[in-house]
C-alpha cells in the first residue's frame, strides 16, 4: 500500500467572513479572495495528497468553530489547528467544549506569536498556563515565530518536555536577504529538544517572490533536515499564501520533492506524510 501523503499546513479564508490584518497592502491582492475546499481538492488529487491539516489564520474562536464544521464535511481535512485565547484562564474549558462538539477534529492550537510586540510573549505566565492546557488536552501547539521569538520558544519547549510542539515555516528565515547565522543557531538549539517537530513550509514567500528556485531554498531545507532529523520534519504547502510566490500548488509540491531527493524512500514517506500523522495524531490515517 502506498504511504499516505499529508499536507500538514494549509488555509481557507473568505474576506467576507473575517478581517485579516496580515492581508493588508497591494502585494496581497492575488490572495485577497475566498479560498475554499473546492479550490484545493483538484490540487490535492493532481499531486497525490491524501489528506491535510487546516491551520487557523486569525485570532478568532469563530474561525476555529467554522473550520471544525468544515472538517466534518470535507473528507480530506484530517485535522484542524485552531485558535483559542490562551490568556483568559479558560483555555481548558474552551478546548473541552470544542472536543465535545467536534470529537477528534481539533488536533492543535496556534497563535500568531511573531505579530506580538513582546518578543518574550511565550514567557508570560498566563500564556504558559494556556499552552499547558493545550498539552493536557492531548493537542499539539504550533509555534508561529521568527528568530526574534525563538529564545522564548526554546524556553517554553524546554519547560514542557512532555508536550508536543510543531514549529511552523522553519521559523521564517529572511531568505530574500541571505543566510542568517542567528536563525541557523537558534533553530539548531530548538531542535535539540526532542518534543519539537518542524514544518518544511512557508519558504517560498520568505524568498524573493519573483526570483527563487529549489536551489535557493536548499541550504535552509538541508539545515532543518540535519538538525531535526527526518523523523521530525513535516511537509506543508502553506496554500494559498504560497501563491504569492509560486505559480501554483504543484510547484510547491515539486520543489519540496526535489529538496527531499537525497532521502531514502522511508525517510521521504515520513516527511511527506508519516510524521504529520504521528505528530498530529491523525487517527483515521
Amino acid at each position: 500500500m502506498r504511504p499516505r501523503r499529508i499536507d500538514a499546513h494549509h488555509h481557507f479564508w473568505d474576506p467576507a467572513d473575517f478581517d485579516y490584518p496580515w492581508m493588508a497592502g497591494d502585494a496581497m491582492d492575488p490572495v485577497r479572495r475566498a479560498f475554499t475546499p473546492e479550490d484545493l481538492a483538484p490540487e490535492l488529487e493532481a499531486n497525490t495528497i491524501d489528506g491535510t491539516v487546516l491551520i487557523q489564520t486569525v485570532s478568532d474562536l469563530d474561525e476555529t468553530t467554522q473550520f471544525l464544521q468544515l472538517a466534518e464535511t470535507t473528507p480530506f481535512v484530517r485535522g484542524v489547528v485552531g485558535w483559542v485565547d490562551l490568556t483568559d484562564g479558560r483555555t481548558d474549558g474552551t478546548l473541552a467544549a470544542l472536543d465535545e462538539r467536534f470529537p477528534g477534529q481539533l488536533v492543535g492550537i496556534r497563535h500568531q506569536v511573531h505579530d506580538e510586540t513582546d518578543a518574550a510573549w511565550l514567557d508570560r505566565p498566563d500564556v504558559r498556563t494556556g499552552v499547558e492546557a493545550v498539552g493536557s488536552a492531548g493537542l499539539a501547539y504550533d509555534l508561529l515565530v521568527r528568530a526574534r521569538e525563538l529564545p522564548s520558544a526554546i524556553r517554553l519547549v524546554s519547560d514542557l518536555p512532555d508536550q508536543r510542539f510543531v514549529l511552523d515555516h522553519i521559523a521564517k528565515p529572511p531568505i530574500a536577504d541571505g543566510w542568517s547565522p542567528d536563525w541557523a543557531r537558534l533553530i539548531g538549539e530548538l531542535a535539540e529538544r526532542p518534543n519539537v517537530a518542524v514544518k518544511l513550509s512557508g519558504m517560498v514567500t520568505e524568498a524573493n517572490w519573483d526570483d527563487w528556485n529549489a536551489d535557493t531554498l536548499r541550504p535552509y531545507a538541508e539545515h532543518v533536515l540535519e538538525v531535526f532529523g527526518t523523523d521530525r520534519v513535516l511537509f506543508g504547502s502553506d496554500w494559498p499564501v504560497c501563491l504569492l510566490a509560486a505559480s501554483g500548488y504543484s510547484q510547491v509540491v515539486d520543489t519540496v520533492t526535489e529538496l527531499l531527493a537525497g532521502l531514502s524512500q522511508d525517510e521521504e514517506a515520513d516527511t511527506l506524510g508519516g510524521n504529520a500523522i504521528r505528530w498530529y495524531r491523525l487517527e483515521n490515517d
